[in-house]
């Protein structure tokens, strides 16, 4: 294998080949359509906030398009909100009456999508928050909207905090049980100490449970994955020996996660794609996110920017899929990944030049070159012809031959066959 990770307790061998999944940040709070954080950012009362728990009725939820629109981005995994910090559950839990078979809505959401993921092929995760700004019981901490509300902090000084514990274990244990197999468990919003969650209790309960899961680092205890959040990292992340470190961004289109109807700075499909890229080049997984409105679809200009990312997908898959960082270096403004095998390096240009490119260290390595997006042949020059052109300390240099225009790609990629 041409690269190496290091060994994780969960089955993280699927995760590094498929590089790509979908985000779903939905809840309650797409009724107000302006941050999943409204509840804290505009200092909420529980009776304030209320009414989207009333009004939330997502009557054109459709999953099994959801799940068609991920699989055509070319995403191969899901992780999905099943509490986020508003504490609003999305199935029919057990153990509170704030969820969604309450509202509106009067059934269960997070059974169909499951269901609907399913079905298409992707794997299945769930982001469950560890912050509760609902539950009487919760250890009230910094991000709290009552915060600041010194009435409200006395009246709740007395909190016990380890009811909630028992809750929020409680509640990890009906995902674990109810859905079938998941793949990943996503915890996020861990603003105590693992020591206040009973962390090392609750990863024991979820691996007896699920002895397959994927476990990321947010309750406070490091596990299967690092999940940095909107951040491109400078290089691959490596353990003392050496060996790649598995880690995933988690990215959105704008500045926020949750349905914001009024934010219009969007990403691009060539940024969005770009940014793929970039992480595989460095060993790590994009986790996309979209945002659902209240009425339960995912909205046009997502699903514009993420057929677009598909169209690239289908094309150049196979330089995202399985492969991973290169130890050669890339030349300016392109990165590069290679197959598990070995076998092939993939040059993707984010900045296409005039005529030539230059690899270093490649020159006497590469038996063919072609162009990913149609199969075209890209001619090698001939290395001896072009030493007078380079200096002596770039003879060992790849030099290809492009054309001019630049191929109908977001971002095209040239397939490199190494001898």
């Amino acid at each position: 294998m041409a690269f190496e990770y290091q060994d994780t307790p969960g089955d993280t061998e699927w995760f590094v080949h498929d590089r790509f999944g979908m985000f779903i940040h939905w809840g309650i709070y797409a009724a107000a359509g302006r941050h999943e954080w409204v509840k804290m950012y505009e200092k909420m009362t529980d009776e304030e906030y209320q009414k989207y728990f009333d009004h939330f009725d997502p009557d054109l939820y459709d999953p099994k398009q959801w799940a068609k629109l991920a699989k055509e981005a070319g995403m191969k995994y899901f992780v999905i909100t099943s509490k986020h910090h508003d504490g609003c559950c999305l199935w029919d839990t057990q153990l509170t009456d704030w969820k969604v078979t309450n509202t509106r809505a009067g059934r269960d959401l997070l059974a169909p999508m499951v269901e609907a993921f399913r079905n298409e092929g992707l794997k299945v995760g769930f982001y469950h928050s560890i912050l509760d700004w609902h539950h009487p019981d919760y250890p009230i901490g910094g991000t709290h909207p009552r915060i600041e509300d010194e009435e409200f902090m006395k009246a709740n000084r007395d909190r016990d905090g380890s009811k909630y514990v028992e809750y929020l274990h409680g509640c990890v244990r009906e995902l674990l049980t109810n859905f079938g197999k998941v793949d990943i468990m996503w915890f996020d919003g861990g603003e105590h100490s693992a020591e206040v969650w009973r962390s090392e209790q609750l990863i024991e309960m979820i691996r007896s449970l699920q002895p397959e899961i994927i476990i990321n680092d947010r309750a406070r205890v490091p596990q299967d994955i690092t999940t940095p959040e909107q951040v491109q990292l400078a290089e691959p992340l490596r353990d003392e020996d050496g060996k790649l470190l598995v880690w995933e961004s988690c990215q959105t289109f704008s500045g926020s996660w949750g349905y914001y109807r009024d934010q219009l700075d969007w990403k691009s499909p060539e940024m969005i794609v770009k940014m793929l890229v970039d992480g595989v080049s460095k060993g790590g997984n994009m986790l996309f996110n979209v945002g659902p409105t209240g009425r339960g679809e995912i909205e046009p200009r997502a699903v514009e920017r993420l057929k677009a990312v598909g169209a690239w997908m289908r094309l150049h898959g196979r330089s995202i899929y399985g492969c991973g960082p290169s130890e050669f270096t890339p030349p300016a403004d392109g990165r590069l990944t290679q197959n598990a095998a070995g076998d092939r390096l993939y040059l993707h240009i984010f900045s296409w030049p005039f005529k030539h490119i230059y690899c270093p260290g490649l020159g006497d390595k590469v038996a063919y070159a072609q162009l990913l997006n149609d199969g075209s042949e890209i001619a090698i020059s001939d290395a001896e012809a072009m030493h007078h052109r380079l200096p002596e300390h770039a003879k060992n240099t790849l030099v290809l031959e492009i054309p001019v225009q630049k191929p109908l790609a977001a971002v095209p990629v040239i397939e490199l066959f190494l001898k």
